[in-house]
C-alpha cells in the first residue's frame, strides 16, 4: 500500500477512491449509471471541461486565473461554424478560430501585465466582451453546420468493435483529443524547462526574476495557451451539437476550476500535476452526470456544484496548512 501511494501519490489515490464512491453511490440509485454507454457519455461530457482544465492547470499553477473560457468556447464554435458556412475551407476555418483564441488570451495577458489588472477582473471583462461578440457574429441565433467533415469531427468513434460481434461502437474522437492533450501538456508541464518555469513563477515571482525568468512572458504564453484550448474545445463542442451556439458553455470555467482544484492544484500557485487534473475532471463530470440521472432538481444541482467547489477550496487550504506545518517541523529539526 505504501509503495502504491508513493508511486501514484496520496492525493491521487484519494481522488480515485472518490470516483469509485461516486460511481457506486449513483449506481445504487440508478443501475444504468454503471453501463458502457453512460461511462462513454461521461467521457464525452468531460472532453470540453478537460481541454479547458488543461489551460487552467497552467494558469493556476502560475498564480493566475481565467473566468472567460465559457465565452471563448461559445465564440469559437460560432466563429468556426460561420466561416465554414460562408465557404471557407475547414482547415483554414479551424486555424483562424484557434488564432482568435490565442489573440483573446493575449488580450487577457495584456490587461494583467501592462494595465496591472487582477486576473479575476481582467478575464471578467473578456467574458462579457467575447460573449457579446458571439451573439453579434450570428445575430443571436445558432449557426447550423452543414459541412459533413465538420460534423464528422463530433461523431467519429474508434475503435469500432461491431465487426467482431461486440456492441461497442468506440470512443468519440473528442475524448481521444482530450486524452492526447493531457499527455502532451502533462509532459510539457513536468518534463520541460518551460513547465518548471511555470511552477517557479507561481511559487514566487520575485524569486523567478532573480533566477533570470521573465514572468510576464510566461504568463502571456499561459494565457495564449488557454485561449487556444478554449477555442479547440469550442470547435469540438460545435461539431457535437451540429451548430455554433452563442449561449453555450455558460459556467464552463466553474466546472474547470473546480476540477483543477479537486485535482490537487493549489489556488495560490506553484503546486499541481496534470494527472491530478484529469482525475478531477472525471470526478466532477461523474458527479454532474449522476445528479442528472437520479433526477435531482436543476436548482439543487447548482447548490451541489457550489458545495463541491467549497469542498475543493477547503481541501486546498488544508493541504497548504499541512505543508506549512511540515516545513516548520523540518526547519526545527534541522535547526
Amino acid at each position: 500500500m505504501k509503495k502504491t501511494k508513493r508511486i501514484i501519490g496520496g492525493d491521487k489515490l484519494i481522488l480515485i477512491a472518490a470516483i469509485v464512491v461516486v460511481t457506486t453511490l449513483f449506481t445504487i440509485f440508478n443501475h444504468n449509471y454503471f453501463s458502457v454507454t453512460n461511462l462513454v457519455n461521461i467521457l464525452v461530457a468531460s472532453s470540453l471541461v478537460g481541454l479547458v482544465a488543461i489551460g487552467h492547470t497552467y494558469l493556476i499553477i502560475a498564480g493566475q486565473n481565467d473566468l472567460s473560457p465559457g465565452s471563448v468556447a461559445a465564440f469559437s464554435g460560432v466563429l468556426a461554424a460561420l466561416l465554414v458556412s460562408n465557404g471557407t475551407s475547414l482547415f483554414l476555418s479551424f486555424v483562424i478560430t484557434l488564432a482568435a483564441g490565442a489573440v483573446i488570451g493575449l488580450f487577457n495577458a495584456f490587461m494583467i501585465n501592462k494595465i496591472k489588472l487582477q486576473a479575476f477582473i481582467a478575464t471578467l471583462v473578456t467574458q462579457s466582451i467575447v460573449r457579446g461578440f458571439a451573439y453579434i457574429l450570428c445575430g443571436g441565433k445558432p449557426i447550423a453546420i452543414g459541412d459533413k467533415s465538420f460534423i464528422a469531427l463530433g461523431k467519429i468513434r474508434f475503435p469500432n468493435l461491431t465487426a467482431m460481434g461486440s456492441d461497442f461502437t468506440g470512443i468519440p474522437l473528442a475524448v481521444w483529443i482530450m486524452l492526447v492533450a493531457f499527455v502532451v501538456f502533462g509532459f510539457i508541464l513536468s518534463k520541460t524547462k518551460f513547465g518548471r518555469s511555470v511552477y517557479v513563477i507561481g511559487g514566487n515571482q520575485d524569486a523567478a526574476r532573480l533566477a533570470g525568468l521573465n514572468p510576464q512572458r510566461l504568463v502571456t504564453i499561459c494565457f495564449m495557451m488557454m485561449g487556444v484550448m478554449c477555442a479547440l474545445g469550442g470547435i469540438v463542442f460545435a461539431a457535437r451539437m451540429n451548430s455554433g451556439q452563442p449561449a453555450a458553455n455558460v459556467n464552463l470555467e466553474f466546472d474547470a476550476i473546480t476540477a483543477v482544484i479537486l485535482g490537487g492544484v493549489s489556488f495560490s500557485g506553484g503546486v499541481g500535476t496534470m494527472g491530478g487534473t484529469l482525475l478531477g475532471v472525471l470526478l466532477i463530470q461523474a458527479f454532474n452526470t449522476g445528479l442528472t440521472m437520479v433526477q435531482i432538481d436543476s436548482f439543487w444541482q447548482f447548490v451541489a456544484r457550489g458545495a463541491l467547489l467549497f469542498f475543493a477550496l477547503t481541501t486546498d487550504y488544508l493541504r497548504k496548512e499541512n505543508h506549512a506545518r511540515q516545513l516548520l517541523e523540518a526547519s526545527k529539526r534541522n535547526g
